[in-house]
């Protein structure tokens, strides 16, 4: 009945399948544009984004780890004193466990980020939960209201983020399940320019992506070698069991979504206007706290993006 009705839990069924329909592509969203195919040794990564009519850009991944079990990376992506080692997520400042429910791992927890040069430290207030059908996991990650911990100038906190994955076991070598798949779904409005984001998640991201998999083979490593299971990850071995019909019975939407292949692709100055890239570089500038140095890249960038024939 809790599970139904949500029963206050800051992460309910409601979620679940607002996650089951991404995953399954049926959500009715806008169509999928590739970004990104990159591989290394042990890992293979795709990416593409959409822009819906309200809200920021929204992106969707998928990594295929090799010889690795859908239980140990979920563990690592929940490990929040692992990521705070700084071993791979160095963006990571600090967290807190503000909540928990031992009956189903919600949790509630308060995190603080550092952002690349071109803005400033972030907070969220975040509700996270898991759901276990076979061996594929659904993890919700969300923005929630938090009132006991008050709002302050700096970090700015940001109230809109989604970034939820489903891990699963998947067939690659010899018909044995060793390698893991992960989809993840991401967005959140931290406050700049959308157009300027994009174009920092573009530059940035494969960056951050290929630091994930040497930090999981440590995360692995530390594993087999014994290390106890930190507190966070211990939360997430408390899950909701679902079964493959009731999943089905979210995705069963006719609102099919697209994901299309990338087209040629056309210069930036033509599918972003000049003056909206100046105006969002200038906003963003006057607003940054990081000295002139990033001010400086902001407007090189404006500059380069305004060129003509650029």
């Amino acid at each position: 009945s809790n599970e139904e009705g949500g029963g206050g839990l800051a992460v309910t069924a409601a979620d679940l399948e607002y996650l089951s329909q991404l995953v399954e592509v049926t959500d009715g969203g806008p169509a999928w544009q590739r970004m990104m195919d990159r591989s290394l040794l042990n890992m293979c990564y795709q990416a593409w984004r959409r822009d819906p009519e309200v809200g920021p850009p929204q992106y969707r991944s998928r990594t295929i780890f090799e010889e690795a079990t859908p239980e140990t990376v979920w563990d690592f992506f929940w490990d929040d004193e692992f990521r705070m080692e700084g071993k791979w997520d160095d963006m990571f400042l600090y967290h807190k466990t503000l909540e928990e429910c031992t009956m189903t791992g919600t949790m509630i927890v308060h995190w603080i980020r550092k952002f690349p040069f071109f803005c400033s430290d972030r907070e969220y207030i975040i509700g996270r939960r898991i759901w276990e059908s076979g061996r594929a996991y659904y993890c919700v990650t969300k923005g929630v209201p938090y009132s006991s911990v008050p709002r302050r100038n700096k970090p700015r906190r940001v109230d809109l983020y989604y970034s939820s994955w489903c891990i699963r076991a998947e067939s690659r070598r010899d018909g044995q399940m060793t390698a893991c798949e992960v989809l993840l779904f991401h967005y959140e409005d931290m406050g700049i320019p959308w157009e300027i984001a994009k174009l920092g998640v573009r530059q940035g991201m494969w960056g951050c992506v290929k630091k994930i998999e040497p930090g999981l083979q440590l995360y692995q490593m530390a594993r087999r070698a014994g290390d106890p299971l930190s507190h966070s990850a211990r939360m997430a071995q408390i899950n909701t069991k679902v079964t493959s019909d009731y999943l089905r019975s979210l995705g069963n939407n006719n609102d099919a979504t697209e994901i299309k292949e990338p087209q040629k692709k056309r210069p930036l100055r033509r599918s972003v206007p000049k003056f909206l890239v100046v105006a969002g570089a200038v906003l963003l500038a006057c607003t940054l706290d990081k000295g002139l140095l990033t001010k400086a890249l902001i407007f090189g960038v404006a500059r380069r993006f305004a060129k003509p024939g650029r």
